[in-house]
């Protein structure tokens, strides 16, 4: 049994009586908010806001912090080593939290060193091809790849990363071979898509959005169940035929494991009501998000689902990142 488990147990017996008022009194210093990526991006803008309203609703004083590095891993492996006191929180998402412990070896097991706290968001990706191709649907540009296998090209932002896991999860449903082509970040890969030297490309929506926006690029489907009120005349996949298809990243803020459950469910209460202010949700949605709000055993079982779906991917696919 890990410490968190006793720690819910032990308050549930009523054996742990200053905990309660532990909680109550939390926080009594700066909370540090771990970023692990680069300013920019929709990373670090999760975490940006919420430090900043998180400090405007209670008084608080919590301190975002970059800590970038092994695509997005160094901050929650870091997070994973702090005190399990409330003190160190974390972004967490798709790639540090589902992908890159199957791809790469981490100091860190998700589901064992890491406290769910709160979602706060998801977001699906988009799938684009240049102003001039000549495919105006996700249909005909698969009918387009079952016609030459292995031809057409895709563009991401990485191996082993979300978009290209999400576009293998495509190829299989939809049972066609496309060529990656793996870029160092997103805008190297949309920047070959403009340049005309791919078929088509996936990429994040806050990412792609402006290019979008002025028409150098078009949206053909969005990978979400619904679609995405940031592009509100964009199909999903699933409208193109696939039926189920939804394939989303996320965001939340987790923490050290053995954080004392009176404290989760503290942060959890009031992340969720600022994910309901009208500004906030506005914002997000500017970025392609969708707001979260759900309880920590609610994230805590979309992280394991999302795991177990991106290892089946990542098996079937051979995804290998060297």
């Amino acid at each position: 049994m890990n410490r968190r488990d006793f720690n819910l147990l032990a308050l549930a017996a009523g054996t742990l009586p200053g905990l309660s008022a532990f909680a109550q009194d939390y926080p009594t210093r700066a909370i540090r908010m771990i970023i692990p990526s680069t300013p920019g991006g929709g990373t670090d803008f999760t975490g940006r806001t919420l430090s900043s309203k998180l400090s405007e609703m209670n008084g608080w004083n919590v301190v975002p912090e970059n800590r970038p590095g092994a695509g997005t891993a160094l901050g929650l492996a870091e997070a994973a080593r702090g005190k399990p006191d409330g003190y160190e929180l974390v972004i967490a998402q798709t790639d540090n939290v589902s992908l890159i412990p199957l791809l790469m070896k981490v100091s860190y097991d998700p589901l064992k060193d890491l406290t769910p706290i709160a979602l706060a968001a998801t977001t699906p990706l988009v799938i684009l091809v240049n102003e001039k191709s000549p495919y105006k649907t996700l249909q005909e540009l698969i009918k387009a790849a079952k016609a030459q296998p292995g031809k057409l090209t895709f563009g991401t932002s990485g191996t082993g990363g979300s978009v290209h896991v999400v576009m293998e999860q495509l190829q299989m449903i939809a049972g066609v071979k496309m060529q990656h082509v793996p870029y160092k970040g997103s805008s190297p890969a949309l920047a070959d898509l403009m340049g005309g030297h791919l078929d088509f490309a996936g990429s994040s929506i806050s990412s792609a959005a402006g290019m979008i926006h002025s028409g150098k690029v078009r949206a053909l489907a969005v990978t979400s169940a619904k679609r995405n009120a940031s592009l509100p005349d964009v199909p999903t996949v699933a409208e193109a035929g696939y039926k189920d298809f939804n394939a989303v990243s996320f965001y939340g803020v987790m923490g050290p494991a053995g954080i004392p459950a009176p404290i989760v469910a503290r942060l959890n209460a009031d992340i969720n009501k600022i994910l309901e202010r009208p500004d906030v949700k506005a914002a997000f949605q500017q970025q392609g998000f969708d707001a979260g709000g759900t309880t920590p055993e609610e994230f805590a079982k979309l992280i394991r689902a999302d795991i177990h779906n991106a290892r089946e991917i990542i098996t079937k696919a051979g995804i290998k990142v060297e």
